[in-house]
């Protein structure tokens, strides 16, 4: 046992019926993040105490088994204990006690609820009540459908949506059903024995918020596994009184559920970015503090920084902005295309024009499509990391001083050289750019036909005309006799083709007008414009390789004013 001479901290190691028992009565505060654990790190849990109960020997053999630290703030002459970091272990050990008592009989389930629920008793004048009390917003849930006998049955039967949390519950729920629905009722009753006798967490206490936290920081830097938004979340909203904390808790979670946990945290380094204006250098809790400051007035960040830009950045993340001007197809088309890139590092940029210009359509439309230009044109030219965030660190500067984005001195805008690298990079070998291909060819065949409209087909490849290895004494050979000019012509963009359907090695040689009734038309309907033009070439040669490589490169030099 570890001790301060303060006694404001301690840290003990307890087995699982001493955790749940009348010692602690744990309540999960509402600035925690959500329940996230999935299946996976359930169901792996499950399956180490499985294996563990069963190399376990006789009964009493086993070797203790350590499920990790919790970190509470708890007096302790008192029960309750507030869960600074561990709510995950346990809330996902109530469901798997829980599954075991729905599966137990009558009589051993009344002795596995003792750990679920704490019996009222008149003589010492408490009632019911449930040893966890998760966050706020899932409280009552988890009450009905996972604490409550029975109810863990009634959530598994449910088919309606949940928020992810309560997904959550009911994913873990059903697979330790499953999973112990496999075992004999002899196996379940040594799994419980020896999860309640020889499991132990390391109980770390604190008799104050602030120790609390520091322990929480030095273990999240020790490699536990915590976001940055965790901790920054525990650090704002710990700074706001009591009176507001709940309000601000409340809307901070809101904003966390309506994008997704993965995305807001995404958010916190397109914040970041929008203050630093530069590649991050040190950790990004380190950096959000020295250059966006939320604890200085954590309401204000919340109100005036975090939910408006919350606002833009699900907007430009699901191109879903809304107006009643005719530019919004083309703002959210533009938008779609820049989400097609293999990297989000001009969601930023977007992000803080969207917030400061929400209301402007006209004006978001010039520079959407000029955002889309320069992110295509760093694509292209493959343009390396540090190079491309200092170009959109110029451009965020601009938006911050409400400059000019349209003058042809905005970073926003491409040189000349810019405009004839981009070029240069369509030309050649096209085929051959994995990364570049897919997203640009969507983009030019959207520009074939009506602008603004995208394809929504779940599987598309990119085909040749001519193919890479044509067969011996086939048409290809005769149309293509220098090896080398065919060779140079096949992974050009003028000999390339979009198919919404997966690729078919047999049907890729057949000679062109085969190829064209079987497998590029397949049915005389094809999806994409770009391969309707081929269906309407009667031959393929060099010749019209070359000038329908022209007419492409031309098209898209167009759309992106190179």
């Amino acid at each position: 046992m570890l001790q301060r001479k303060d006694e404001s901290l301690h840290a003990t190691e307890q087995p699982l019926y001493k955790i749940f028992s009348d010692d602690y009565l744990f309540e999960i505060p509402s600035y925690q993040r959500p329940y996230s654990w999935t299946r996976e790190e359930a169901g792996e849990l499950l399956d180490d105490l499985i294996a563990a109960a069963a190399n376990g020997g006789d009964h009493g053999a086993q070797s203790p088994y350590f499920l990790g630290s919790i970190v509470l703030i708890k007096n302790r002459d008192e029960p309750l204990a507030e869960v600074v970091d561990g709510q995950q272990r346990l809330t996902t050990l109530t469901i798997l006690l829980a599954a075991l008592r729905e599966l137990a009989p009558q009589d051993k389930a009344e002795h596995i609820n003792v750990f679920i629920l704490e019996k009222a008793n008149p003589f010492t004048g408490t009632e019911d009540r449930f040893r966890i009390t998760p966050r706020e917003r899932d409280a009552e849930f988890f009450r009905e459908f996972v604490q409550a006998q029975n109810g863990l049955r009634a959530l598994i039967e449910r088919q309606d949506s949940l928020p992810d949390a309560q997904e959550n519950f009911r994913e873990n729920a059903r697979w330790f059903m499953n999973r112990l629905g496999d075992l004999s009722e002899p196996e379940r009753e040594a799994l419980t024995t020896h999860i309640m006798r020889h499991c132990y967490l390391v109980v770390v206490s604190a008799s104050d918020r602030e120790s609390a936290y520091r322990i929480f920081s030095v273990m999240n830097n020790r490699g536990l596994d915590l976001s940055a938004t965790d901790i920054l979340k525990a650090e704002i909203i710990g700074e706001i009184a009591e009176p507001r904390r709940q309000a601000y808790t409340e809307q901070w979670e809101d904003i966390e559920e309506e994008l997704g946990r993965q995305s807001f945290e995404d958010l916190f380094s397109h914040i970041r970015m929008i203050f630093r204006k530069t590649k991050a250098e040190r950790a990004l809790v380190q950096e959000l503090k020295q250059y966006v400051d939320p604890l200085k007035n954590p309401e204000r960040f919340i109100d005036e920084t975090l939910a408006p830009l919350a606002d833009a950045f699900a907007v430009v993340r699901n191109a879903s902005y809304e107006s009643d001007h005719p530019a919004t197809t083309l703002i959210n088309s533009s938008l779609k295309w820049l989400s097609m890139l293999d990297n989000t590092d001009w969601v930023p940029v977007a992000t803080a024009f969207f917030r400061k210009h929400s209301g402007q359509p006209s004006d978001l439309l010039a520079f959407v499509k000029d955002l889309e230009r320069l992110a295509y044109s760093l694509f292209i030219q493959r343009t390396y990391l540090t190079s491309r965030l200092a170009r959109y660190g110029r451009v965020l500067s601009e938006i911050e001083r409400d400059e000019d984005l349209q003058g042809e001195a905005s970073a926003l805008q491409l040189t000349e050289g810019e405009r004839r690298a981009t070029l240069t990079g369509l030309d050649g070998d096209f085929y051959g750019q994995v990364k570049i291909r897919l997203p640009v060819l969507l983009r030019l065949d959207s520009a074939l036909t009506e602008e603004g409209v995208t394809h929504d087909v779940r599987i598309v490849t990119v085909e040749h005309v001519l193919p890479q290895s044509p067969s011996e004494g086939s048409e290809w050979l005769r149309q293509f006799p220098d090896s080398n000019e065919r060779e140079r012509l096949t992974n050009v963009l003028g000999n390339l083709a979009l198919l919404s359907r997966r690729k078919n090695s047999q049907a890729q040689n057949f000679d062109f007008a085969r190829k064209k009734s079987e497998y590029f038309a397949r049915g005389n309907v094809t999806t994409f414009a770009l391969t309707t033009q081929i269906l309407h070439s009667q031959e393929w040669s060099p010749a019209v390789i070359l000038g329908r490589q022209a007419a492409l490169i031309g098209k898209l030099a167009e759309v992106w004013r190179l």
